[in-house]
């Protein structure tokens, strides 16, 4: 059995990288993240240390290699699979995040190990995200495979950060009015929904 990113070999618990992906969460949705804080037993000095650590772990000399960087961070992932990209065979590696029952972090990896993304995907054995309309479309409420699979054809969108992404497209409003709509997601997840540059959700 694989072993959990709480076991010894892992110098991050499962808490503590949950904290480091709420980091960047907070820009947009504050009051989420300070309750999933609170939730996970964390204090705001143990959310500035973890964040800390996080960066020295990624410049690490010890673990520079992508796939070592990962097992050493995380350890053992919960699930692995081959995927097809393109013309690539590439691999998926899968980690539990409890705040999000129904996700898991993902890394998917390039033939040779190099790291194509790391985000927040639905379960394998999870139910699908339910969207229909522009007010589905809350925070935390899907991932962005989630909105670009209920909203085709999404045209993706260059995020400000290494972690952040976008979608761009058509969504009827709950009178079956159509906006175009621009998502803004978060390692994977929904942060902000805009229509005219303004935030509906």
């Amino acid at each position: 059995m694989p072993s959990s990113p709480d076991t010894p070999t892992s110098p991050f618990s499962l808490v503590e990288f949950q904290v480091v992906l709420l980091r960047r969460m907070a820009d947009h949705n504050a009051d989420l993240v300070e309750d999933a804080r609170r939730e996970l037993g964390v204090s705001v000095m143990r959310m500035q240390d973890a964040n800390r650590r996080w960066q020295l772990l990624l410049r690490s000399p010890r673990v520079r290699a992508a796939q070592s960087r990962h097992r050493a961070i995380l350890g053992a992932p919960e699930w692995t699979t081959s995927r097809r990209v393109g013309e690539l065979d590439c691999e998926a590696w899968q980690w539990p995040v409890p705040l999000w029952p129904d996700l898991r972090f993902e890394v998917l990896l390039a033939p040779g190990g190099a790291v194509w993304n790391e985000r927040l995907v639905r379960a394998p054995d999870a139910e699908p995200a339910e969207l229909h309309t522009v007010e589905d479309l809350c925070p935390w409420s899907c991932t962005i495979d989630d909105a670009a699979r209920a909203f085709a054809p999404a045209r993706p969108l260059e995020g400000s950060a290494p972690s952040r992404w976008g979608l761009a497209f058509s969504a009827p409003d709950a009178e079956g009015r159509r906006h175009e709509v621009t998502a803004e997601f978060t390692w994977g997840l929904l942060q902000r929904t805009l229509i005219g540059g303004r935030r509906v959700l």
